[in-house]
């Protein structure tokens, strides 16, 4: 018989191992967050931007030295077409332009008129008068 020692010797010990499991917290399921869009109002759109033509009365046209009656920048700008520098020179001269202050001060178009006042010759003041004529309705 063998004794208590002898079998130990011939038993292999069996350890058992302990596995440590972590515990991995499951998860929420993922939610989806809404996308915000900013609403942004559009001022309306104003189709017809262009001004009125403004015709001077008869007694506020202007008067050219050569004997042409001016009522409005359409008219001035057919004027101009046709004008020669000396008509053109008298009402522009250095010191004072008459095209210039009768469009401000009769047909209220400013922008027009200080470019006008910058114009040396009949053909740049037709320039000036047809770039202003585009923001009106003609």
């Amino acid at each position: 018989m063998q004794t208590k020692q002898e079998k130990m010797k011939h038993t292999t010990k069996v350890v058992a191992k302990k596995v440590i499991t972590k515990k991995v917290a499951q998860k929420a399921p993922a939610v989806k967050k809404a996308v915000v869009k900013k609403v942004v109002k559009k001022s309306p759109v104003q189709k017809n931007t262009k001004k009125d033509l403004v015709y001077a009365p008869d007694q506020q046209s202007f008067w050219v030295s050569n004997g042409q009656i001016l009522n409005s920048l359409l008219a001035l700008r057919d004027a101009l077409d046709e004008m020669q520098d000396e008509v053109y020179s008298y009402h522009a001269g250095k010191a004072h332009n008459d095209f210039a202050k009768w469009v401000d001060d009769v047909l209220a178009d400013n922008a027009c008129a200080v470019e006008l006042e910058k114009a040396k010759t009949p053909k740049a003041a037709k320039t000036v008068v047809a770039k202003h004529l585009k923001s009106y309705l003609v």
